[in-house]
Formats: structure tokens, C-alpha cells, sequence
């Protein structure tokens, strides 16, 4: 009864059919008594009045003390008539009026009845209506037919359990779409994977054939095939790792650690790791800032991600530039700056820097097109974002900001 409010509005109904029926009955009960004793009083009246015509002696006290004598008759008179008082009404009117009221209340007995019937009938009817309209949603639902529209504003067991079912349909609808995106994203990555691996595998394999075909090479020419074999098995594995560490962060299966960090520290690890490359190429490496920012984050993951973004930085820079690392603090968020004088990103190329596999036009033959798509998810897992903004032979700004 709790829970199902279709039910108690039918018994509360009923119960207000029966409450007007009691009190119609009290109604034509006391109609019936007071029928009946006004024409027996006008009997008693009519008796009395020619009791006193015929003996005027007789007072009026008297005739009342006779009404309300309470003293068995010894001789009932009227039993003489074929009358038995035990059975029979001495006043045959009042049988007529009580054939009539017995009548009366035994067809309203049956309308009550009926009315109850039909309120239940009425109510079984919804029900079996509702429920066969679930077995058809759900049916449906087995034919991944999920465009359904069932929503019930209504209240009632079976009207929440139809929103249950509504909910469950728009959760396997969000399902099997994210599940066919996410089978195109797999495919695309596999072709995108499998055209990465293919290059280097290529390019070593005949490399590796021309220095078991030729023993007698060349020594300088056997030690470049050398040196570009390793180079592309060092991107391979560079590849290989970045795309693990992806797809666990896709799984949701990284557990970030994360505690209080001076911004300061994580920068200077991340210019550690790539300070071979700048080395290479030349480049100064400038950093500024408050030194007692901290941010709250697993310090691990973001050495990674703001190493990528120097990494990227370096490829498109030119010798003998300088990259600049900026950082700042308010009450909203942390912010880091990275501004290159490199190349540039071209607006052709600026909406898609973050795509897995994206190499613009201006990225280096040894770029795989991985570590800023790694980047990006892993500040987004540590309640961050990260944009830019770019002009071409200007350079280019990375701007990550981390919310508190």
C-alpha cells in the first residue's frame, strides 16, 4: 500500500462508496422507522378515538396507561382475527412499507456492490495495460531498439518501474553508442599503430638485409645503419610506452597519488629529461616564477606530461632559440606557461595538436604524434586543462592551468 498509490486511490474510493452507502442507509432506516411510526400512531389514534366514542367514560390517562401498560397480554384479541403479533404486523400498511424499504436497500446493496467491482475491474485493467506496454518496451529494448520515449510523470509502482526501464534504456542507448565509438576509435588506432610500427620495422629490416648481404661494407656506412637501427628502436619502444601508459589511463586504471608538490620541482625534473635534446639543438631553457607555488597532484605524471610539451617544444625550435617557462598562482587555479620561437602551428593544424597520432606539417620525421595527446590526458586527469596558442614563425604557448 505504501508504494502504490493507484491501489490506495481505488480503496479510498471504495471506502467513500461504502461511508455514503452507511449513511444513506442510516438515512432510509430512520425514514423507514419514522414511516412506520406515523401510521401506527395514526392506527393507534383512529382505535383510541373510537374507543372514546363509544365509552366516554374512559379517560384519555387511562388509554395511555393501556399503550405503555408493559404487562404480557394474557388474551391476544387479534388472534381471534387469524393475527399472531409474534409474526405479522397488526397494521397491514406498515408490511407494505417494509416490503418497500427492504427492496430499496437490497438494490442499493447491489449498486454499491457493482460500483466496487467496477472500481477494481477498472484498476486491474490499468494495471494489466501498463504492464503490457513494459512487456512491448522491453521487447523492444531486446530488439536494440533503444529510440523509446517512455518517460511517466505518473505516480505509481508500475509508473516508476517504467521510468526504471526509461533510465535503463538511455544508460544502453549511451552504451552501445560509446560502444561503437569506441570500437572506430580502436580501429583507427590499430591503423594508426600498424602505419607507426610499419615505417621503422621497414627501414630496419632492409637496413639490417644490406649489412648481412654485404660482410665486406664499408666500416663508416655498417656504423650509420648501426646508429639509425637503434635510433628507430628507440621510438619504437618510445611509442610502445607512451601507448601503455594511454590506454591505462583510458582504462581508468592509474591510481594518481596525489599530494602537495612545489611547481618549481616538477618544472626542473621535466627540463632534466630533456635536457639532452635542448643540448642538441642549442636551446636555453628559461624558468620564472614563484618558487613556493605548490599544486596538489601525483608529481610522477606531471613530469611526464610537461616533459612532452618541452619535448614538442624542442622539435619545433630552432637552433639557438630559447624556451620559456613562466608559472603564477590566484585563488582559482596554478598556471603554467611554455612559449617557444619555433616554427609555429598553422590553423589548419591548431584544432587537432591533441589528436593520438596527429602530426602537423611543420613536426619532425621522428615525431610519432603521441606525447601531446598523453599529455592532455593526463592533466585532465589531475583537474587541469591545457590549450594554445600559436602563429606561425612566432612560436608557440602551452597553457595548462590546474584548479584548485
Amino acid at each position: 500500500m505504501k508504494n502504490s498509490p493507484e491501489l490506495k486511490k481505488t480503496v479510498f474510493i471504495a471506502i467513500d462508496i461504502i461511508i455514503i452507502a452507511i449513511i444513506l442507509f442510516e438515512i432510509f432506516y430512520i425514514y423507514q422507522y419514522r414511516a412506520y411510526t406515523v401510521s401506527f400512531n395514526e392506527k393507534i389514534e383512529t382505535v383510541m378515538s373510537k374507543v372514546i366514542e363509544k365509552y366516554p367514560d374512559i379517560t384519555e390517562q387511562e388509554l395511555i396507561k393501556i399503550l405503555n401498560n408493559d404487562n404480557e397480554i394474557q388474551n391476544n384479541v387479534l388472534q381471534k382475527y387469524g393475527i399472531d403479533l409474534s409474526k405479522d404486523s397488526a397494521v397491514l400498511q406498515n408490511d407494505s412499507y417494509f416490503m418497500e424499504f427492504s427492496l430499496l436497500n437490497i438494490v442499493c446493496l447491489i449498486i454499491l456492490s457493482i460500483l466496487i467491482v467496477i472500481l477494481f475491474l477498472k484498476y486491474n485493467y490499468s494495471k494489466d495495460k501498463k504492464l503490457k506496454e513494459i512487456t512491448k518496451y522491453i521487447e523492444e529494448i531486446n530488439n536494440k531498439n533503444y529510440k523509446l520515449d517512455i518517460d511517466d510523470n505518473q505516480e505509481g509502482e508500475l509508473s516508476i518501474l517504467k521510468n526504471e526501464i526509461y533510465k535503463t534504456t538511455i544508460m544502453l542507448k549511451e552504451f552501445a553508442e560509446n560502444s561503437l565509438h569506441d570500437k572506430m576509435l580502436l580501429k583507427d588506432s590499430l591503423s594508426d599503430i600498424s602505419h607507426q610500427l610499419r615505417t621503422p620495422l621497414t627501414a630496419m629490416s632492409v637496413m639490417l638485409d644490406n649489412l648481412i648481404e654485404n660482410p665486406d661494407m664499408d666500416f663508416n656506412t655498417r656504423q650509420e645503419f648501426i646508429k639509425d637501427i637503434r635510433r628507430e628502436i628507440i621510438n619504437i619502444n618510445f611509442l610502445v610506452e607512451n601507448l601503455l601508459k594511454l590506454s591505462r589511463l583510458d582504462a581508468n586504471s592509474v591510481n594518481f597519488i596525489s599530494k602537495e608538490n612545489y611547481m618549481i620541482d616538477i618544472v626542473k625534473e621535466a627540463i632534466k629529461n630533456i635536457s639532452v635534446l635542448a643540448d642538441l639543438k642549442n636551446i636555453e631553457i628559461l624558468t620564472s616564477g614563484d618558487e613556493n607555488i605548490k599544486i596538489n597532484c601525483d608529481s610522477k605524471w606531471q613530469i611526464e606530461a610537461i616533459t612532452n610539451i618541452l619535448k614538442n617544444a624542442i622539435e619545433h625550435s630552432e637552433e639557438n632559440s630559447k624556451i620559456e617557462i613562466h608559472f603564477s598562482q590566484n585563488k582559482m587555479y596554478t598556471k603554467l606557461d611554455i612559449k617557444d620561437y619555433g616554427k609555429g602551428i598553422s590553423k589548419e593544424d591548431l584544432p587537432h595538436i591533441f589528436d593520438r597520432f596527429y602530426k602537423s606539417k611543420n613536426s619532425s620525421s621522428e615525431s610519432v604524434g603521441i606525447g601531446l595527446a598523453l599529455a592532455k590526458s593526463i592533466i585532465q586527469n589531475s583537474n587541469g586543462y591545457i590549450s594554445v596558442e600559436s602563429s606561425l614563425k612566432k612560436g608557440s604557448t602551452f597553457t595548462i592551468k590546474y584548479m584548485k
